[in-house]
């Protein structure tokens, strides 16, 4: 018993240690829109050039956050290397939770900084239609870099094959209906996690209020 118990401890180490990998490269790439979106959209910048080519570089590695959501199948192969009840839902589901909660967290949050940019320059009537296009490209980008192994950076590197070998692949049935249904899981995850987290922001200003008007009274009290 002791040693399978041993044998057991070591393959969930060399699982976590290989995990640590990409899972540390994937969340690095999930960032850099989630850190762009603020420098672009909560900074008072006037869209110069640079403004521009960062507003690109964001939307070339955006789909890198909700990207996180396949990596599920990682789990599914590594559920049959342990093999073990209890380490899988102790320490693998909630270390794989969190890696794609935390992708997907940047990807929503990267949106409501973009919606809270067109918000202030009076363009409140385009977050819903700008929401929905993110979704579609995003998706399109999931599948490039899920299935033809593409990357961000590939539109400076070979644009001519993302262009031609990515935009055929389009074409076919089976890459519409993935398409589409990544779409479908975009739209709903980013819908709920949206108002979780904007709830969670706006109930932090009331805690203060509230926090603030029991300290006055407790002092009125006093006194």
């Amino acid at each position: 018993m002791k040693e399978e118990l041993i044998v057991l401890i070591v393959k969930v180490l060399q699982v976590l240690r290989i995990n640590m990998n990409w899972m540390t490269w994937n969340l690095f790439l999930a960032f850099i829109p989630l850190v762009l979106s603020v420098w672009l959209f909560r900074t008072r910048r006037g869209r110069s050039w640079v403004w521009w080519l960062g507003f690109l570089v964001f939307y070339a590695f955006l789909p890198n956050a909700p990207y996180l959501l396949t990596d599920v199948i990682h789990l599914i192969d590594d559920i049959r290397t342990i093999q073990s009840v209890w380490m899988i839902t102790l320490i693998l589901i909630p270390v794989y939770f969190l890696v794609i909660f935390a992708g997907f967290e940047a990807y929503v949050i990267s949106l409501i900084n973009f919606g809270y940019y067109l918000h202030r320059i009076g363009k409140s009537h385009w977050i819903f239609r700008v929401e929905l296009i993110t979704h579609a490209l995003c998706a399109i980008g999931i599948y490039w870099g899920r299935f033809l192994r593409f990357n961000s950076w590939d539109f400076i590197t070979q644009p001519d094959a993302l262009l031609t070998k990515g935009v055929e692949e389009l074409l076919g049935k089976q890459p519409l209906v993935i398409i589409t249904l990544t779409f479908v899981i975009l739209l709903g995850l980013h819908w709920l996690m949206k108002r979780v987290s904007l709830g969670f922001v706006n109930q932090a200003p009331e805690r203060m209020v509230v926090n603030s008007n029991s300290a006055n009274t407790d002092t009125s009290n006093a006194g």
